[in-house]
């Protein structure tokens, strides 16, 4: 057994992974031959990733908050406590928090030197989510993509 006390400080997301406030707390990295990590990455209203993807694949379990994920050519879809979504290997994608709500998730990724996050320079990633005016999400205008409205009422 090993048990590694709590030294890392707080990490603030880097702004070429990341648009909005995102902090990240490492949780495991085995050594290798091990491929595994996870981090608990903590997403303030609004904040998400680029787009990118992961050789082999990423599985995100949302602790806290409300978030949206996509797929490329999906729709986006919002995530709640509990929920766990599996990336595919090198499926394109981003995800983060709703437009008024934090969210938090834990982020297990396997990775190696030759395996690890590819970022994806895409301009839709600066502009945030694709946009559909009109749709809300808590009964407020949003100019996100119509997901479902969070507070369980039509819009």
């Amino acid at each position: 057994m090993q048990i590694t006390r709590s030294s890392i400080d707080t990490a603030k997301g880097p702004a070429d992974w990341f648009t909005g406030d995102v902090y990240i707390d490492p949780v495991a990295a085995a050594p290798a031959p091990s491929r595994v990590s996870a981090a608990l990455v903590h997403f303030m209203p609004g904040a998400r990733t680029h787009w990118h993807r992961h050789p082999l694949g990423q599985t995100v379990f949302v602790t806290e908050g409300i978030g949206l994920c996509q797929r490329r050519g999906g729709p986006v879809e919002v995530i709640r406590p509990g929920d766990r979504v599996l990336f595919e290997a090198d499926e394109e994608h981003w995800h983060g928090a709703a437009p008024n709500r934090l969210m938090v998730h834990l982020a297990i990724n396997e990775a190696d030197a030759d395996h690890d996050v590819v970022q994806l320079d895409d301009p839709r990633h600066r502009q945030g989510v694709p946009h559909a005016p009109g749709h809300r999400l808590n009964g407020r205008p949003s100019t996100r993509p119509r997901t479902s409205d969070l507070s369980g009422e039509p819009s």
